[in-house]
């Protein structure tokens, strides 16, 4: 069986994290402790980006084959015949969603935090055109200048390139209060945030999720929004999500770094949204 790099802590049912950006963890430490109170907390790496810089080149990567590796982890961690409540933030979320719709057997709950999919969108069109010239412009222009393309869409600004500006994309893509990752370069095309950028962003957000399983699956699917992310692609994404399908939508503190901006209070609200006052393992 091939190697999944992920970690695990805590005790109680089994709560699959999927974090954002590349996949790297970085910054989820307080969520997760609080978590850990509850469940047994099982972070998925993606990429083993935890345990430094990826050893070999790095092709662009797939929703679907890191939501069949999260499955084979689940099997591996998971009793026979058991399944495993869910949380993706970002990216992670999108991959949360794929897993659930491809691997119900193996997922009890899903809570998926403003998942970026841009396909589920009125205004797609005017979003993949978004997406691609981030794409271009780290591939042409660097990092940073792709961060700041990428912020503005995000947060529905006109483009106006100028200087370069302090911008956090994606809250497991750059480190909080300006903290170094493992990698050193926080920046460089090989840092978590430049492997997001070249390989995650494109072909995630288009990846178009099966609205209908997850319609037909929706009494076990949360759809998570940031409190201050209202008007925002990601809140917009998941509240058109949330209107597709039928299922639940729940306001987390802070925007859509809102596990990193607010651990503990977005730990205790994702809690609840998973198991709530009784035990939501039916359906």
């Amino acid at each position: 069986m091939p190697e999944f790099h992920h970690s695990v802590c805590g005790s109680g049912p089994v709560l699959l994290l999927v974090p954002g950006g590349a996949g790297h963890p970085m910054g989820l430490e307080g969520v997760t402790a609080r978590l850990a109170e509850r469940f047994t907390v099982v972070t998925y790496d993606p990429l083993g980006l935890s345990r430094g810089p990826v050893d070999g080149p790095v092709g662009d990567q797939r929703v679907g084959t890191w939501s069949e590796n999260a499955r084979r982890l689940l099997d591996a961690v998971l009793p026979a015949g058991d399944s495993a409540h869910v949380f993706g933030t970002s990216s992670g979320g999108i991959v949360a969603l794929d897993l659930l719709a491809r691997f119900p057997e193996r997922v009890r709950r899903v809570v998926a935090h403003e998942p970026p999919t841009v396909e589920v969108l009125p205004d797609r069109e005017t979003q993949r055109a978004m997406v691609r010239e981030v794409d271009a412009i780290c591939r042409t222009e660097g990092v940073a200048r792709a961060v700041e393309r990428l912020g503005a869409g995000l947060e529905g600004r006109p483009w106006r390139p100028g200087p370069r500006q302090a911008v956090a994309a994606d809250g497991a893509d750059a480190p909080p209060s300006g903290r170094a990752d493992e990698g050193g370069d926080t920046s460089g095309p090989d840092s978590p945030l430049g492997l997001f950028l070249a390989h995650v962003l494109r072909p995630f957000t288009t990846h178009a999720p099966d609205v209908d399983a997850l319609k037909r699956l929706s009494p076990r699917l949360a759809l998570g929004v940031g409190r201050d992310s209202r008007g925002q692609l990601p809140r917009r994404t998941a509240e058109s999500l949330a209107g597709l399908t039928g299922a639940e939508l729940v306001e987390f503190p802070g925007g859509h770094l809102g596990c990193l901006e607010h651990p503990v209070e977005f730990a205790d609200l994702l809690a609840h949204a998973l198991i709530g006052p009784r035990d939501r393992s039916g359906g």
